[in-house]
């Protein structure tokens, strides 16, 4: 138990020190979303947080997505340290049924997460 305990500790740490470390960060707020339950041809729409909590500019170099189905349009590539900018994500539920899962892949001069997963999902279903 006590080993488990260190290395909790010791995760806990490296992260923290991570976020302390000079240069860009990057963070989506939130990571994760799930739609819920949709409907069938349904064209399904969130907006995102992309923030920079480092000491210098992020800059987003490269937005891509896991599907054809699936877009997100980010308002600014450079964030200043502090800042924020939205990113909209549309996910067009087709002729889908049951759960789908899709993502969206943030690439930028973080050097501590040079590529961000934000991950998508809902549960398509006839009426």
């Amino acid at each position: 138990m006590r080993r488990s305990l260190a290395l909790v500790l010791l995760a806990a740490s490296l992260v923290a020190a991570a976020e302390r470390a000079p240069g860009p960060r990057i963070r989506v707020e939130p990571e994760t979303f799930d739609f819920g339950r949709a409907l069938p041809n349904r064209t399904l729409t969130k907006e995102f947080s992309v923030r920079n909590f480092g000491d210098r500019d992020l800059v987003v170099d490269g937005v891509s997505t896991s599907c054809g189905c699936t877009a997100a349009l980010l308002a600014s590539k450079t964030i200043k340290p502090g800042g924020s900018t939205p990113l909209r994500v549309t996910l067009e539920t087709r002729s889908y049924a049951g759960k789908v899962e899709r993502e969206v892949l943030l690439r930028s001069n973080d050097t501590t997460t040079p590529v961000l997963t934000l991950r998508l999902t809902a549960t398509v279903a006839a009426k």
